[in-house]
């Protein structure tokens, strides 16, 4: 499993009537598609995240709307970037993702992190803890997660989690890939190592080659064949059609996100991204466009200039 060329939607504040938000999303993720893109993916948040938007802007459920995507595609992938841990009990997790993947005819990944946006936990009364305890309750996910999705009963007595041989049925493949999203070089790379099929990389494009060494470091220590965990990176897309429309875009760009921000017209992106990600040894790219992904054409025009 890999992604090659994916296609995130983090934004659902859109011109027109909250009635036509969801046609919207759909329109996207077939456009995506009809493009050659191979996964489509969203945000696994309940308010919009800081630099993109207000927290009160419109925020659809991750996995309501990756259901309703299945229905509305054909071929593409389908996965949160990433589900936040700390939302759900893993077993009922793993039900979820294999239900998307029955849905869908066997195109689900579960992407998964260990949850970061304190308010959401806050707000809506989900135990945020310490970030070593986030991790600790990642680790206990995935060893209850890992097996359900191979269809074996999970049985585990952790300190966080407990599952008494928890069965994953209907099932439409022998197993569903794993994505680790994140950075961490110590805590995020290891567990990549030991449960992921992929991994994708979120960080500043300077450090790149740093994070893909490492992280074959961390397979090899283990005697995991780095070959064997995909990569692909998050870029942030502010596409211009026109020189002014950049310019503007430029504008727009949130401060903490400028190294991870990828401005020009489709064409100037696309030569930024294989220059500075993909020649740093990233197996794929995950692109978003928070400003104007919802312009009919757009996505197709970059997915163009992606596989030039």
């Amino acid at each position: 499993m890999s992604i090659r060329l994916g296609y995130q939607i983090p934004n659902y504040t859109y011109p027109g009537p909250v009635e036509n938000l969801f046609d919207t999303v759909v329109a996207q993720a077939r456009e995506a598609e009809a493009a050659g893109f191979d996964t489509v993916l969203v945000m696994d948040h309940f308010y919009q995240l800081p630099g993109i938007g207000a927290p009160e802007n419109a925020m659809l459920e991750a996995y309501t709307t990756l259901g309703a995507l299945a229905t509305a595609t054909s071929t593409v992938q389908l996965s949160a970037l990433v589900t936040g841990n700390t939302y759900r009990n893993p077993a009922m997790l793993a039900k979820t993702v294999t239900t998307l993947d029955v849905v869908s005819h066997g195109r689900a990944i579960l992407g998964i992190g260990a949850g970061w946006f304190e308010r959401e936990h806050h707000d809506f009364g989900f135990e945020f803890g310490s970030f070593t305890q986030r991790f600790e309750r990642l680790e206990e996910a995935l060893t209850i997660i890992a097996p359900m999705l191979r269809g074996e009963p999970a049985s585990f007595e952790g300190k966080w989690y407990t599952a008494r041989g928890a069965m994953n049925n209907p099932r439409v493949r022998p197993t569903i890939p794993i994505m680790l999203g994140g950075s961490g070089e110590q805590k995020t790379f290891r567990l990549a190592a030991r449960f992921a099929d992929h991994m994708n990389i979120i960080c500043d494009v300077a450090d790149l080659p740093r994070k893909v060494a490492v992280l074959r470091q961390r397979c090899e220590e283990i005697g995991r064949d780095p070959e064997t965990l995909a990569t692909s990176y998050l870029a942030m897309g502010m596409v211009g059609e026109t020189e002014q429309e950049v310019k503007e875009l430029a504008e727009t760009v949130p401060e903490d996100r400028r190294s991870r921000a990828f401005l020009g017209t489709a064409d100037q992106v696309a030569e930024q991204l294989h220059d500075k990600v993909l020649a740093a040894g990233i197996g794929g790219i995950t692109i978003n466009l928070i400003r104007n992904g919802h312009r009919p054409g757009m996505v197709a025009r970059v997915g163009a200039a992606l596989q030039r």
